[in-house]
């Protein structure tokens, strides 16, 4: 049994009128903004399910859910994900742990991040001990005013 590390980032910009979406929970704020993108432009998961494929030498998320695809057009990234936990299962391979870091200048995060855990912990099956997530700003120093950017590491057990 060997070990497979992953990393993956995305970023997306601010869209007025759009749901916030992170890990699954929809953010509420005052500002009415969202991020722009095909899916849902759950910045956090995509970068997610873009680690866990390159842990496993998969193709990337851009590959396997184009945006050119009118089937992804709005879709949940938290069933993307689960779709992915699938094809990482059929190469015998599981989810050791994940770690994400949120970047983002606005809004405040904090008071969601359990519930964040616990979304990803389902769709992917595994105890909330296995995820950490948290949420970081750059000082108003980098992107992150004109929207959110993610990082995740995570460690596969490859089993087969």
């Amino acid at each position: 049994m060997g070990m497979r590390i992953g990393h993956g980032y995305d970023v997306h910009r601010f869209e007025k009128g759009r749901a916030l979406i992170l890990c699954g929970v929809e953010i509420p704020n005052d500002e009415n903004i969202g991020l722009l993108g095909h899916s849902d432009a759950d910045v956090a998961v995509h970068a997610l399910m873009d680690a866990m494929l390159g842990a496993m030498a998969l193709p990337d998320i851009g590959r396997l859910f184009p945006d050119n695809k009118e089937e992804f057009k709005g879709i949940s990234s938290i069933l993307l994900l689960k779709r992915v936990n699938g094809l990482i299962k059929e190469k015998g391979a599981r989810l050791s742990n994940a770690d994400i870091t949120i970047i983002a200048e606005k809004p405040k995060l904090m008071k969601y991040i359990e519930q964040m855990r616990k979304t990803v912990a389902e769709a992917l099956g595994v105890p909330e001990t296995d995820i950490g997530i948290k949420a970081t700003t750059e000082e108003g120093l980098g992107i992150a005013g004109q929207g959110i950017a993610a990082h995740a590491v995570v460690l596969m057990e490859n089993q087969a």
